[in-house]
């Protein structure tokens, strides 16, 4: 195995402060079995479009914070060979040290209770197109908008930023036109997106919000119930025994907690839009 360069994998990351230091003690010893399969598993996966994260009996959380680490410069140099630019390819895997930072606010500890979600940027199809992040997949159970085999891209809002329509436009023309040129052989018309954001309830109660202009650019096809998930991506916390500590400050927050107290359930969207013509 090469060695790892640590302060360029970390920049790489975007990991920093605490977590750059318990990253740093976990790549100065050799690698265990299970880290080893782990590594073996995302191998893998390398090159292939699943929307399934990696799994491997007997793995830990660290185990796989490990793997990833160890693993990231070989979904670097695989997008490398596809002609990404290198600070794209930057921006994607800095998910990896934006996800750290959450679990340490969340839990108070080093950790990354997301590293499911992090197998799937290691196989080096998700993409950070400015604002939105992007993922190359085939269309498959048969839900709108394509038809089963048809390639899609799953969208995603890391929380980083706001949802300003100027900021969303540019990042889906971004995505249109990356797409096209780094996978013309893998048409994409349609981005779905699985999200507490598109709960038509939000809209409805912040009709002038930017996350209500983002909701209204989807086709919503169905809800199912995500009791937890508005209280998670607003307040970092799934602790839903405690919500009246919880800060009533701004008017997303109240829309989020005073729904609940109403007894109603949040719910995930499921929807899609149309990805706009290529220029």
């Amino acid at each position: 195995m090469a060695p790892v360069d640590r302060t360029a994998l970390l920049e790489l990351l975007d990991i920093q402060g605490d977590d750059a230091r318990e990253c740093a003690a976990l790549l100065s010893t050799p690698a265990n079995d299970h880290v080893l399969a782990a590594m073996a598993a995302l191998r893998t996966r390398l090159g292939t479009f699943t929307a399934q994260p990696a799994s491997v009996e007997g793995c830990t959380e660290t185990d796989w914070i490990e793997a990833l680490l160890r693993f990231a410069p070989a979904a670097a140099e695989y997008q490398r060979s596809l002609g990404i630019p290198a600070e794209l390819t930057a921006a994607a895997l800095a998910d990896m040290g934006l996800q750290l930072r959450i679990n340490r606010r969340v839990h108070g500890r080093f950790g990354l209770d997301t590293w499911g979600w992090l197998t799937l940027h290691m196989a080096g199809n998700m993409f950070r197109l400015g604002r939105l992040q992007y993922h190359l997949v085939r269309s498959e159970g048969g839900e709108p908008p394509a038809p089963d085999g048809e390639w899609i891209t799953g969208l995603h809002i890391p929380e980083d930023g706001g949802l300003s329509p100027a900021a969303v436009d540019e990042s889906l023309a971004f995505a249109r036109a990356f797409l096209g040129r780094h996978f013309p052989d893998k048409p994409v018309r349609f981005a779905t997106c699985d999200s507490w954001m598109l709960d038509p309830y939000l809209s409805e109660r912040l009709p002038d919000s930017n996350i209500a202009a983002f909701a209204r650019r989807f086709t919503v096809h169905r809800c199912s119930d995500a009791a937890s998930d508005a209280v998670y991506f607003t307040f970092r916390t799934r602790d839903m025994a405690n919500l009246a500590q919880l800060p009533r400050e701004t008017s997303l927050q109240r829309v989020v907690l005073e729904r609940i107290d109403d007894g109603g359930t949040w719910q995930l969207g499921h929807g899609y839009l149309e990805l706009p013509a290529a220029q």
